[in-house]
Parts: structure tokens; C-alpha cells; sequence
């Protein structure tokens, strides 16, 4: 059965969606932006700063399906400029350093809110073995 997750560790969704759905097997997190949970947008750092405020908002997400970053099995890394890869790619490597999941990095034309990152994960919560 769904359920939809929410938590206020990681910015709330601004629209028609939730910050992640989740099945007793699997969590889905929606594409999270370098947004604070106090709604600070850090939209003029740097890629790296973006890109693990994204991650920690990942993170916060997974934890309140009951899951954590170690669970993850894929992930999809949204960019508005590929030249940016390995600065993203070095925050990155910070969260994933052992057993790294899938991922894809995408250049995108644009982000919203002018961010130059998003990041999605589906992550498994071993609920149903």
C-alpha cells in the first residue's frame, strides 16, 4: 500500500506532489533542491554546497520512511551545467562512499528556482523480505 512521507527535516513540497512516497519495499523521493527546511534557497552557492543541502534533504526524507542513504538503490542527479560534474560529484562522494547506488547525471536547461541541482532517489526499506 502507499503511503506518502513528510517531514519537516527537509523543505515541504510546494505544489501537487509529495516530498516522497514509499511501499512496504520501496521509498521514492521527490527531486530535491538546495532548499533548507527553514526555506533559505542557496540558489548562489556553490555546486558542492548545492549539492549536499539536495542530499540532506534526501537523507531527511529517506529517514522518515524509515530508510537511510545506505538503502539507496538509484539515483538521478538533475544539472543545469555538466562542466559542474566533478565538484557535484565530490559532495556526492561524501554521502555514497561505500557501495555507491545507481545514478544518473542529467544536464537539464533549467531548475526551479534557478537552482543548478536536483536530486531523486528510490531507496529500499527492506520491510518486505
Amino acid at each position: 500500500m502507499k503511503r506518502t512521507i513528510e517531514t519537516d527535516d527537509a523543505p515541504a513540497a510546494v505544489g501537487a506532489y509529495s516530498q516522497g512516497t514509499a511501499t512496504d519495499e520501496l521509498v521514492f523521493t521527490a527531486g530535491q533542491i538546495p532548499l533548507t527546511p527553514d526555506g533559505d534557497l542557496l540558489d548562489a552557492a556553490a555546486i558542492d554546497v548545492q549539492t549536499q543541502q539536495a542530499l540532506e534533504n534526501v537523507q531527511a526524507v529517506l529517514v522518515e520512511a524509515g530508510a537511510s542513504l545506505a538503502d539507496v538503490l538509484k539515483v538521478t542527479v538533475y544539472m543545469t551545467d555538466v562542466e559542474q560534474f566533478d565538484a557535484m560529484n565530490a559532495a556526492y562522494e561524501g554521502f555514497f562512499d561505500v557501495e555507491p547506488p545507481a545514478r544518473s547525471a542529467v544536464e537539464v536547461a533549467a531548475l526551479p528556482k534557478g537552482v543548478d541541482v536536483e536530486i531523486e532517489a528510490i531507496a529500499t526499506t527492506g520491510d518486505g523480505d
